[in-house]
């Protein structure tokens, strides 16, 4: 009889330790829906100051919807991979800062997102059902339903950013409004740039299927023209010449407030920070039960 209590107690540790270890493996496939919002830190816009480089420039009112889904697969205990697609909009309007040189620019652009990313995630606690064998006198492990982790990736985004004109949206790239392919020295800029989601989250488990939790990410960028300003300003005669007073006028709709602010080669915007945007979304996960996919019961 002395030795029955250690073997029950060895014998209950073994059995949650294996049901543990195995688990994951039972579990390790999920569905991934987001909703949420979406922000940039640019050229254009900004909070009411000197550009900065950082969160001090953030233009709270700027945030618009966006929203994700995708494909989790549990690689290991203490990590997995994800493929994601996200869709938001980015915007930024010079009228809305009260700094008084991005005012007088009075730019403005909005532009589409779709990325499409693979991440790897590292849990720093994961989630874990608890004990269901009720053995006297031995107490089994404590449940655990938040998971929470940080993530790295690589992926793809295409973006087309367009300005306001008399109520209208017009993409811009095609009007070369910092010259772009009317000289040699002003390439055109590409709108699929590789990107480096970077971010961290947590999930809660509501059910054996279900799980709920927020995520933020922000992603590096190198690309100056998500909002079509990165140099200097080009020559406006030229640019009505080659496309037309349209394109004149997205080039430099200034204000007149500040005197030769856009001249040509004065500086238009910042070609030494590339643009970043990020994401901070609810995110609904939804474990595919063993055996294949399936589509997941609302």
């Amino acid at each position: 009889m002395k030795i029955t209590w250690p073997i029950l107690f060895l014998l209950a540790f073994l059995i949650v330790d294996t049901a543990s270890a195995q688990q994951w493996r039972r579990e390790r496939k999920e569905y991934v829906f987001g909703l949420g919002a979406s922000n940039f830190l640019g050229d254009l816009g900004g909070a009411n100051q000197i550009g900065t480089n950082g969160f001090r420039d953030l233009d709270w009112p700027a945030t618009r919807p966006g929203t994700s889904m995708g494909y989790r697969y549990r690689t290991g205990k203490q990590h997995c991979v994800k493929g994601m697609m996200h869709f938001a909009y980015l915007n930024g309007d010079d009228k809305k800062t009260e700094e008084l040189y991005r005012h007088n620019r009075n730019l403005n652009f909005r532009t589409p997102i779709i990325e499409i990313n693979g991440q790897f995630e590292w849990m720093l606690t994961r989630q874990r059902e608890g004990h269901i064998y009720k053995l006297r006198g031995v107490q089994g492990w404590r449940n655990i339903n938040i998971e929470s982790y940080i993530f790295v990736g690589f992926g793809l985004m295409w973006f087309n950013p367009q300005g306001n004109y008399n109520g209208d949206w017009i993409a811009l790239k095609p009007l070369s409004t910092e010259g772009q392919g009317l000289v040699e020295t002003r390439k055109p800029y590409h709108r699929v740039q590789p990107v480096i989601p970077i971010g961290f989250g947590f999930k809660y488990a509501i059910s054996r299927e279900w799980s709920i939790g927020l995520e933020y990410g922000i992603r590096k960028t190198w690309t100056d023209y998500i909002d079509d300003c990165s140099t200097t300003y080009f020559n406006n005669d030229e640019i009505r010449d080659e496309k037309g007073d349209i394109a004149a006028f997205m080039a430099d709709p200034s204000l007149g407030e500040v005197a030769g602010q856009t001249a040509p080669n004065m500086q238009r915007g910042d070609p030494t920070d590339h643009d970043t945007y990020m994401f901070a979304e609810i995110t609904f996960y939804y474990k595919i039960p063993r055996g294949g996919f399936s589509i997941p019961k609302f």
